[in-house]
């Protein structure tokens, strides 16, 4: 709220590495339990959807006034239910997807554009940016919109070498460019749901008009005979 912005950002991506380190070390110990579970839900609302809505508000959302206050209060409120819903259905949905955009890559969207550009948004016609920056990837957490779970996108298994070689370099990337690399890769994830979904509608499309077409073909030569 001081606008310690390059200090504050970044924390948010340490808040990402543990949330995902926390699961595992439980499974390590054996200390999973349903209590862990709802915790680690509550503490991701704080982390993924109180601070960065709180940082983004401070960075380029105070020119607006109750506007802006309104527009982090659904952003946080996305974030609950997008948890709330993965609650539910974590233990049926398939495991290489995530329906909806995750709370964290969400987080990571508005975490690495401020710390990308910290100086932050001092006018209203600036401020509108921070509305589309907030509201948009509000709206994918609660869409129905598949994205890749990481370990999809990160090789596993037999390929365990391959998923060291991939993690190291973009460890080298970030530690080279953080500013950059960190708002290229949570932008291209960002994306990555959207682009994935419209591809797949184009090809359901054309395979059905391929379909009406063969079937107008068969239909107009059985007319014809």
């Amino acid at each position: 709220m001081r606008g310690d912005f390059v200090t504050a950002a970044p924390l948010i991506g340490f808040a990402m590495v543990l949330d995902t380190l926390d699961g595992r070390i439980a499974r390590l110990t054996g200390a999973t339990s349903e209590f862990g579970e709802q915790f680690d839900s509550l503490a991701d609302v704080i982390s993924f959807g109180l601070a960065p809505a709180i940082l983004v508000f401070a960075w380029g959302l105070q020119p607006l006034g109750r506007l802006g206050w309104a527009v982090g209060f659904i952003y946080m409120t996305a974030t609950a239910m997008r948890l709330a819903r993965f609650n539910i259905q974590g233990k049926t949905i398939d495991k290489r997807y995530f329906v909806g955009l995750p709370s964290p890559p969400a987080a990571g969207v508005l975490a690495a554009t401020v710390f990308a550009y910290p100086n932050g948004l001092t006018n209203w016609t600036e401020s509108i940016l921070a509305l589309v920056l907030v509201l948009v990837p509000a709206i994918l957490m609660v869409s129905h919109i598949r994205f890749l779970s990481i370990s999809t996108i990160i090789p596993e298994g037999r390929r365990s070498s391959l998923s060291l070689l991939v993690i190291a370099g973009v460890i080298a990337a970030i530690a080279a460019q953080p500013q950059i690399v960190l708002l290229m890769m949570a932008y291209a994830y960002l994306i990555s749901g959207p682009t994935v979904a419209t591809g797949g509608q184009l090809k359901r499309w054309r395979a059905n008009r391929r379909v009406s077409e063969r079937d107008y073909r068969l239909d107009k030569k059985q007319r014809s005979a």
